[in-house]
């Protein structure tokens, strides 16, 4: 499932997925797996994203 909450996090700060990535030391091909829903990030990942986008694991991650 695509994560459009995280995208529009992002886009909401302004940064584009290289940025973000540097952001939380990962590719910027990790964000766009994240982002279109074809990778299952790590419980940590999924707290330095939402740290660095100024959200919440629910906010971004808690699937309604």
């Amino acid at each position: 499932m695509k994560n459009l909450k995280m995208k529009a996090a992002r886009a909401g700060k302004d940064l584009s997925q290289d940025e973000l990535a540097r952001i939380v030391g990962v590719s910027r091909q990790t964000i766009n797996a994240i982002e279109k829903g074809d990778y299952n990030p790590t419980i940590s990942l999924c707290r330095s994203i939402c740290k660095a986008l100024g959200t919440t694991l629910d906010e971004l991650f808690w699937e309604e």
